[in-house]
């Protein structure tokens, strides 16, 4: 079988997952370690690790608001396979190829929609945790500065009170922690089971696809 090398992903899109990505592995890190600290409790100083966790959870936090607002950004104006419309599930074609994926994952099928973008489950996911990342923000910032009037009343109507907005917080860590080890694990079974070049993809840009007669 011949195959092709055609351009998936613009620059953007690779900055953007790489950003996504480090900044999500450091706000777990960080977040779990201001949630249940497990050494360095009792320092002071300048070597006050807890100030230093949360010193560079905010900061990663900002990345990852950046992050967000480049994919909003794309969904938009990107090429062909990075907007929204493309694989999100709304239109039939779209709908079709979300179920044919979750029975090809199944192993229920062999058969296989050949795509340049997302196929649509991934999208649906990718959605969602898109929409539980906004929601990371708003409480994260809503606890961060408890000063701003605007902030704190917005998070009052939106979360309830601190305590609660930290538990929401604390409940989406953990989604993303397990969104992480599947995303790394479907990654890498797409990558062996599929010739299209996943992972070199989110570094070059390109996927191998099957040449048409």
């Amino acid at each position: 079988m011949d195959y092709e090398i055609k351009k998936a992903w613009g620059v953007l899109l690779r900055l953007f997952h790489w950003v996504y990505a480090i900044t999500i592995i450091v706000l777990l890190v960080t977040g779990y370690y201001i949630y249940r600290p497990w050494f360095g409790l009792y320092q002071g100083g300048a070597s006050f690790s807890m100030a230093l966790s949360r010193y560079i959870h905010f900061v990663a936090g900002y990345a990852f608001m950046g992050a967000i607002v480049v994919r909003i950004y794309l969904f938009f104006f990107g090429n062909r396979q990075e907007r929204f419309l493309d694989s999100v599930p709304v239109t039939p074609r779209n709908i079709k190829n979300l179920f044919g994926t979750v029975i090809y994952y199944l192993y229920i099928t062999d058969r296989h929609e050949e795509r340049l973008g997302h196929n649509a489950l991934f999208m649906l996911f990718y959605i969602i945790t898109l929409f539980l990342a906004l929601v990371q923000t708003l409480t994260g910032l809503y606890m961060l500065f408890p000063e701003n009037l605007s902030l704190q009343s917005m998070g009052l109507s939106l979360f309830g009170t601190q305590q609660e907005a930290r538990l929401i917080h604390h409940f989406i860590m953990w989604y993303f922690i397990i969104f992480t080890m599947t995303h790394v694990y479907i990654t890498i079974w797409n990558d062996i089971e599929m010739p299209e070049g996943l992972i070199s993809s989110i570094f070059n840009g390109k996927k191998f696809k099957t040449k048409k007669a």
